[in-house]
């Protein structure tokens, strides 16, 4: 496949460190914008999540599974996954790039830490974090660092210990995560649910009804979701223009992307760009 275009390649965040590490609460790291943490997408950076308070649901490599207080999720860079913790749920992130450390896991990691210890731990790393954070003091990207390479200890340590939660891998399972990961791949073209089937040996309706299954979701469900995710996240700056966002998503009509994302939200593309950029104006 042809590489994305220029502005899809980068980064989030710009910052003259290249590490570039963040920590902060799962609201102000999503800006009050839950469709950025709730709606299945992926993210070319490693994602710590602590859950301190609630429960809910996360879609990690296309499978579903409860989660709730004192578990803690690594989504490595590339990972499709979604996470609703409801209004009343409460969560720390720690935001790195991907290479930082060797130690970090490579693949999705779901940890239930039920020791007290264990618990307070992450909790003092994190915190430890946002202080550096606020105080801004000199060399804190290499503060920052070396707690990530705690972090990076403390998840081994949690795995050895047994509190890994996974789900009891079956053939649907699997081809519900190689989906995920084709997904990622190339949601950006203009492949059809029938491309899709055809690339994993399957029909396009045992397909959708395995990711039913699995994540609840259909797999039409899921593509139109991340292709939906992409395009508010490209619509929420000026630029690229409107037309060069549906032409990076595989629409190859402007009408059919407004009317995809009408459907999707109520609003226009333009009319989401405005809100989204009145929105980022400082008041």
């Amino acid at each position: 496949m042809s590489a994305p275009p220029a502005f899809l390649q980068k980064p989030g965040r710009i910052n003259s460190d290249p590490r570039d590490i963040h920590a902060a609460t799962l609201a102000h790291y999503t800006g009050g914008a839950t469709w950025k943490i709730t709606q299945l997408h992926d993210r070319p950076r490693n994602l710590l999540i602590w859950v301190t308070r609630g429960q809910g649901r996360v879609v990690l490599n296309g499978v579903r599974r409860g989660i709730g207080t004192h578990n803690a999720l690594f989504v490595p860079a590339g990972t499709l996954f979604a996470l609703d913790l409801g209004a009343q749920g409460l969560a720390q992130v720690v935001d790195s790039p991907p290479g930082l450390t060797g130690r970090l896991p490579t693949k999705p990691v779901h940890l239930r830490i039920r020791e007290g210890l264990a618990q307070a731990e992450l909790t003092g790393h994190i915190e430890a974090m946002q202080r550096e954070i606020s105080q801004n003091r000199p060399l804190i990207q290499d503060a920052l660092e070396g707690y990530v390479r705690l972090i990076a200890v403390w998840l081994r340590r949690q795995q050895q210990a047994g509190t890994i939660d996974a789900p009891r891998e079956t053939a649907s399972h699997r081809l519900a995560v190689r989906f995920a990961q084709l997904l990622v791949r190339d949601f950006r073209s203009d492949r059809s649910m029938a491309d899709y089937a055809e690339a994993l040996d399957v029909t396009p309706t045992h397909l959708s009804r395995v990711c039913r299954a699995a994540c609840g979701k259909t797999a039409a469900d899921m593509l139109t979701e991340r292709r939906l995710y992409e395009a508010r996240l490209l619509l929420a700056r000026p630029q690229p223009s409107i037309q060069e966002v549906a032409a990076s998503l595989g629409f190859h009509s402007p009408a059919y992307f407004t009317r995809f994302i009408q459907t999707h939200t109520g609003h226009t593309p333009s009319g989401l760009r405005r809100a989204a950029l009145g929105a980022a104006r400082p008041a």
